[in-house]
């Protein structure tokens, strides 16, 4: 599903600052992968990577057979609308508008039509145990719940990959537990194959296996 070979990135500055140095990783449908560093060490730079939304000096990085090397800004965007969802620590639900209408979101932006963009959003609301909150204002639902609408949100238009952002950092310990095993479970049940950037080594345990990223790359915990 996700392949990454040999990827590199530096930034110049006063002197040249390599963050990425000969990272390789392969993610199969419905693996659920962690990966943990030390601050400063590549991981939002990573994410930003493997989200095209920046490029490597060197290496390969392909999605469901597609290489990124080449794609125009606005192949890469489709790319991105497409296949890709995300999940922040910020829940990042717009305050305006209705619970199944921030769902909805994915939808509308690769063209769906209203009917079915609201249909499928009111399915995914119920996957996540929302069903009853579809006509909601985002004020009226706690930290849990708007992070669910954001885990909906990610997965409402059947991404091949979801990236995960330190998901569970404004969320309680209850809440973090049920929100990661969520996102586990959805992400198995639906092939999508999923990345959890995290520094908590509780959180990072509810995936299939941990990966600590160093200067020299990715390496496999335990």
């Amino acid at each position: 599903m996700l392949r990454i070979r040999n990827l590199a990135k530096s930034y110049e500055g006063a002197r040249t600052r390599v963050v990425l140095s000969g990272v390789d990783l392969d993610l199969a449908p419905g693996e659920f992968v962690a990966i943990m560093g030390e601050s400063g060490v590549g991981k939002s730079t990573l994410l930003n990577l493997i989200a095209g939304l920046d490029v490597p000096d060197a290496g390969e990085i392909s999605l469901d057979g597609v290489a990124f090397a080449g794609l125009s800004d606005d192949a890469l965007t489709r790319l991105r609308r497409e296949t890709m969802g995300f999940v922040f620590q910020a829940f990042h639900v717009l305050p305006y508008l209705s619970v199944v209408q921030n769902v909805a979101l994915p939808l509308n932006l690769i063209g769906a039509d209203a009917h079915t963009a609201t249909r499928r959003a009111c399915a995914m609301l119920e996957a996540v145990g929302l069903g009853d909150r579809v006509s909601s204002a985002p004020r009226e639902l706690s930290g849990g719940e708007l992070q669910r609408v954001a885990i909906a949100r990610a997965l409402v238009h059947a991404p091949k990959l979801v990236l995960a952002d330190e998901p569970t950092g404004n969320l309680d310990p209850e809440s973090a537990d049920q929100v990661l095993a969520l996102l586990r479970d959805q992400i198995r049940s639906r092939q999508a194959a999923g990345i959890l950037v995290t520094h908590s080594h509780h959180a990072a345990a509810s995936a299939d296996r941990t990966l600590v990223l160093r200067p020299q790359g990715l390496e496999l915990t335990g």
